[in-house]
């Protein structure tokens, strides 16, 4: 893509696959695929959920476009730079322009530092500022996510979970970026909370015109904080477009069970469908067919011998299914 046109990020065929050792009484090491080709885009100002169960590669996903581990195959477009091709002082400086967000605060904050120091270690590895201007650093990016000043030297364990995910957020805006990934942030969080933490979130990007990759299992989270969502399972994705759209019409039956497993006050709201049934299943051994075929209310011989490919079914929304919206 050229101009206007391209994307903040772009992700082409992703596929990632990790080594499961053999067991201590014989058994071969054998490949876990956790990403089977997943592609998606990020436009500047905007927010792409990945939405799915554990196990369906969403995080791997977040991790490779923050560059935290490698992608087996595939590649990624930051602004139109090579993005996982960049290595030493080239990488270094970009990585300013993505930063990420971990599900649980608790553990990605230092116990043994205190908050402001923790804020201010980013803006000193990435020389951004200096001296007294790291300390008025630190306090606007405390205030920006509603800390008072006096945060900055406390240590996290005097702090609740949703001030220490503040803390968090205040750590990753540090060297001002342009996307970042939020790995389930809401999830260890009480419902009060996280809401708080979402409209933090959103209010950030009106204001700073940050993107987002949001990642969580939560379909009702997604449909709230993005503008596009992809579902995977299994590690790809089986159904994506608008946000609101695909909650309001899934198209495959996965994402129908996802929407019919959010709890709604108003049960005429929207169109229900059969929960989920049983487990996914193994990545190890994945069904032939569509891999979600075992556990489709409306599967049929034929999806559990061909493999449906991922295409649009009308304009702005894809999904990998043979018999799409005859479930939801």
């Amino acid at each position: 893509m050229t101009g206007s046109a391209r994307p903040l990020l772009e992700a082409v065929g992703l596929a990632k696959r990790y080594t499961i050792p053999g067991s201590l009484f014989g058994g071969s090491a054998r490949a876990l695929p956790a990403l089977r080709g997943v592609s998606f885009a990020i436009p500047s100002g905007s927010t792409l959920g990945l939405v799915g169960e554990s196990g369906s590669g969403k995080t791997t996903a977040g991790r490779i476009v923050a560059r935290l581990v490698d992608a087996d195959e595939g590649r990624v477009w930051l602004d139109g730079d090579d993005w996982l091709a960049l290595e030493g002082a080239a990488l270094r400086t970009r990585r300013r322009d993505v930063q990420i967000v971990f599900q649980d605060p608790q553990a990605s904050l230092n116990p043994r530092l205190r908050v402001g120091e923790q804020i201010a270690e980013p803006l000193r590895v990435q020389r951004l500022a200096s001296g007294r201007a790291v300390g008025e650093r630190v306090r606007e990016l405390l205030a920006s996510v509603g800390l008072s000043a006096e945060f900055g030297e406390r240590f996290p364990s005097e702090m609740s979970g949703g001030q220490r995910q503040r803390v968090a957020i205040a750590r990753a805006l540090a060297t001002g970026p342009r996307l970042v990934v939020c790995d389930e942030p809401v999830s260890a969080l009480d419902v009060s909370v996280a809401a708080q933490i979402l409209n933090l979130l959103l209010d950030l990007r009106e204001r700073s015109g940050l993107s987002y990759l949001f990642i969580s299992h939560d379909l009702a989270v997604v449909e709230r904080v993005a503008d596009a969502m992809a579902v995977l399972y299994l590690g790809a994705i089986v159904e994506e477009g608008p946000a609101a759209a695909v909650a309001a019409r899934p198209l495959h039956p996965y994402t129908a069970a996802l929407v019919a497993a959010v709890a709604e006050p108003d049960p005429a709201a929207r169109p229900r469908a059969e929960a989920l049934r049983g487990e996914p299943a193994s990545a190890l051994e994945p069904p032939s067919g569509c891999a979600f075929h075992p556990r489709c209310p409306i599967a049929r011989p034929r999806c559990a011998s061909e493999a449906p490919p991922l295409v649009e079914v009308m304009p702005g929304r894809r999904a990998a299914c043979f018999y799409p919206g005859e479930v939801g």
